[in-house]
Formats: C-alpha cells, sequence, structure tokens
C-alpha cells in the first residue's frame, strides 16, 4: 500500500491516511500511555507504598499511594484543554506526538528516581510532579488518537474504527503486567505480601525505563500521519476557533455534559478491575482489612486472562454500535454492569471460580462499554472543537470516576469490614448516574464526522 492516497472531487485534492496507517497510528500510541499508566498503577500496589509512603499503618501507605495515582488524573483535564487547544488549531499529528513525547519522557524518569530512604521527602514530591505528567499528557492522548480513528473512518465503520484506540487499554495492561510479572518471577519473593528485596532494590524500575523502546516505535508511526480531511475542512472555510476551550463551553456545555456522564461508569469500573482487585486480591485472608488471599502471580495470571476477553469484547462492541446505534448498546450494556456490581459478594464468596467468573464478566462489560466511546465522544463536537470537546468530557470524567474510585474502594472495603458489598454498591450507583446520561442524550451514528 502507497504511503498515501489521494482523493479527488471536483473540488478539492486531499492526502489521506492509508488504513493500515490509522488503525497502527491510533492503536500504538493508547498502548504506549495506557502501559506506562498501568505500570503505575501496578508500582502503586506493589512498589511505592513501601520504598515512597513508609508509614506504620499498611492501609495508611496503600491510601497515600492511591492518591497520588489519583491526583494524575486531576491533571488530565488541564491536559485536555493544552493538547485540545493545539490539536483544534494547529492539528492532531503535531499533538499527538507531543503528547506522547511528555508521556514517555515522565514515565522513564519515574524509573530514575530516588527512593524515600535516599532522599526523604523530596522522593515523593518528585513522584508527584512526574505522576501529573503522566496525567497531563493522558489528557491530550485519548482523544487525539480517537479522532485520528474516526475522522479517517470509512462510512458507516465509525465505532469499528473508534474501537483500535481504546484496544490500547487491555494491550497496554497485558505488555506491562507480563512484565512485571517476569521480573518478580525472576526475583522471587518468600512473603507473598512483600516484593523481594531485588524487585524492590532495582527490580521494579525495569518496566518504567522500557517504556522509551515503546515510545521510540510511536513517534515513527505518528510522524507519517497527515491530517485528517475533517480539520483540513475547517481550515479552508475559516473555521478554525480562537481560543476552542470558550466556544466548546459557549455552544456546547450540554454535549460536553453528557459526555462527561456517559464516561463514568466506564471509569469506575475500569480503575475497580484494574487497581483496586490488585489489592483486594493479594491481601491475606487474615489481614486487618481481609481479601481474597492470592499470591502476586497467580492474581496477576487471572488479571490477564480476563483482559483477554476485555480486548476481545472492545472489538465486539464496535460493530453492534455501528448496527444498533451507540445510545442503545450503551443503554444495555451500562445496565449491565448496575447488576453487575449487585453481584460482587456472591461471585467472590464462590471460591475460585467465582473469582474468575467475576473478573472475566467484569473485563467483558470493561469492553462493551469502553469500545463504543472511541466513535461517541467525538461524534458529540464539531471538527472545529472536537479535540478540545470530546477531550474534556473524557478527563473530566476521570476525575468523577477514575481518581476516586480506588480511594472510595478502599474506603468501602473497610467500612464493610473486609467486605466488598459497598464497592459493588458503588459501581451500581455510578452506573445509574451513566444510564441517566444516556437516555437524556441523542443518538449520533448518523452525523457527518467531516463537517
Amino acid at each position: 500500500m502507497s504511503s498515501t492516497t489521494v482523493v479527488s472531487s471536483a473540488d478539492e485534492h486531499h492526502a489521506v491516511n492509508p488504513r493500515s496507517r490509522v488503525i497502527l497510528a491510533s492503536l500504538v500510541g493508547t498502548t504506549i500511555e495506557f502501559y506506562d499508566f498501568y505500570v503505575y498503577a501496578t508500582a502503586a500496589v506493589l512498589v511505592f507504598p513501601h520504598l515512597f509512603f513508609p508509614a506504620s499503618d499498611p492501609t495508611t501507605a496503600l491510601l497515600a499511594s492511591f492518591a497520588v495515582f489519583g491526583a494524575a488524573m486531576v491533571a488530565r483535564p488541564l491536559g485536555a484543554i493544552f493538547f485540545g487547544h493545539l490539536g483544534d488549531k494547529k492539528g492532531r499529528k503535531i499533538t499527538l506526538v507531543g503528547a506522547l513525547l511528555t508521556m514517555g519522557i515522565a514515565t522513564f524518569l519515574i524509573g530514575l528516581l530516588p527512593t524515600y530512604a535516599t532522599a526523604g521527602w523530596l522522593a515523593p514530591t518528585l513522584l508527584v510532579v512526574l505522576r501529573l505528567a503522566q496525567g497531563f499528557a493522558l489528557g491530550g492522548e485519548w482523544s487525539g488518537a480517537a479522532l485520528v480513528a474516526t475522522e479517517n473512518a470509512p462510512a458507516g465503520k465509525r465505532a469499528v474504527y473508534g474501537t483500535f484506540p481504546q484496544l490500547g487499554a487491555p494491550i497496554g495492561f497485558i505488555i506491562a503486567n507480563g512484565l512485571f510479572l517476569i521480573i518478580a518471577a525472576l526475583m522471587p519473593s518468600s512473603d507473598p505480601s512483600r516484593p523481594s528485596d531485588a524487585f524492590l532494590a532495582w527490580g521494579w524500575r525495569i518496566p518504567f525505563l522500557f517504556s522509551a523502546v515503546m515510545v521510540i516505535v510511536g513517534l515513527w508511526v505518528r510522524f507519517s500521519l497527515v491530517e485528517s480531511k475533517a480539520f483540513e475542512n475547517t481550515v479552508k472555510r475559516g473555521g478554525i476557533q480562537k481560543v476552542p476551550l470558550v466556544a466548546a463551553f459557549k455552544s456546547y456545555w450540554r454535549e460536553m455534559i453528557l459526555g462527561t456522564f456517559y464516561m463514568l461508569a466506564t471509569y469506575v469500573l475500569f480503575y475497580l478491575m484494574t487497581t483496586f482487585s490488585l489489592s483486594y486480591g493479594r491481601a491475606a485472608t487474615t489481614a486487618p482489612l481481609p481479601g481474597l488471599g492470592y499470591d502476586y502471580r497467580t492474581f496477576v495470571m487471572m488479571m490477564i486472562c480476563g483482559v483477554v476477553f476485555f480486548g476481545i469484547f472492545t472489538m465486539v462492541s464496535g460493530p453492534w454500535a455501528d448496527r444498533w446505534g451507540r445510545r442503545r448498546t450503551l443503554i444495555w450494556i451500562t445496565s449491565a454492569i448496575a447488576l453487575f456490581g449487585l453481584l460482587w459478594v456472591p461471585l467472590l464468596s464462590a471460591g475460585t471460580v467465582g473469582v474468575v467468573a467475576w473478573l472475566f464478566i467484569g473485563f467483558a462489560l470493561m469492553g462493551l462499554t469502553f469500545g463504543p466511546m472511541g466513535a461517541l465522544l467525538p461524534e458529540l463536537f464539531p471538527a472545529n472543537v472536537r479535540y478540545t470537546g470530546s477531550g474534556m468530557a473524557y478527563n473530566v470524567s476521570s476525575i468523577l470516576g477514575a481518581a476516586v474510585a480506588p480511594f472510595i474502594a478502599v474506603a468501602l472495603w473497610s467500612y464493610g469490614g473486609g467486605s466488598p458489598f459497598w464497592v459493588g454498591v458503588y459501581l451500581t450507583v455510578m452506573a445509574l448516574f451513566t444510564l441517566v446520561a444516556l437516555i437524556l442524550g441523542k443518538e449520533t451514528r448518523d452525523i457527518d464526522i467531516h463537517h
């Protein structure tokens, strides 16, 4: 396939990205971004409570680590504003390159940080700064990748193409946790509740440093992109906004609010299944906060198997959303998420079979709800504020959902005396908020995304 295809009409000649390049560019970037976030999420459970947030109470150290994890979500709307402004004024390509570089540099530097034992409070302070940089970068990454996919999609295939950036989440999870799993196996610990001394000394740094290799690959792909027809049409008709954020708030505030709540259940489910579950699964059955009592390697292998369902059902969701519509598909899936939250205790009380079923169902629902978002949120906005509007909706939802989800989950886990019942109820309540937003919203499948 040639590197550039030219399409002609009576009044325009526009260079477009080949299908293979669109798929690869939208997939590889989000894979790297989610890899970086999962590496931090895993370290927030395994490493940082021991090395950066020492405390006499392990629960307090874990909550401090999760608080820094959530702090990045606060930076994401700022990243959405900054990169959205660039993306709507200067183009998608250069903005995506900048977001990827920011994330890659921050992640690499985390792998070089001193610990609390050698640098005192400077260590967690630097960790917070770099974590904020990660969140800032991800605030601009997702919407740009989603726009590359949907603005270059063939007619009637936007939801299918919109699933490609979404696939970065399960792929990034598998790479990140698989790498941690290999390192932990090479540096085994005699205490299942604590990594080995070698792992804590230097092994945990390897996944952070490895991100540099992935970033180089991602940059090579993204530098080969050309701008989308939607953005070029906006430039030609003089539709570029001086301040896209102001224009989006002025004319599309309702869409921004709806988009934020569309994502709420997705975010809460996402972080409960990927972050809280690792803490709950590894906690000893006799701990102050009792959990499932699995060793790290066993539970992560179970999670990776579940994430395979995440990827499969992300791909399944695209054809469904193109055939039945985004809104109708998501109403049914969100209703299923609300029901799933009420089944946590029965499933998690049924032994290994129940835990595996819980992981598989949760991750399958995650794929089904996450997949259509790649098309739905960009379709809410016209091309001249699409990067900003979709990015703000996506990332403000990260504060309401993802930033507080691990913290609230641990608090509810403690409130329930070790039972996950109230954590499941929390998921159900958030799903009901999303369900109301979907009922109030409109279908976007048939809009003209190029104008």
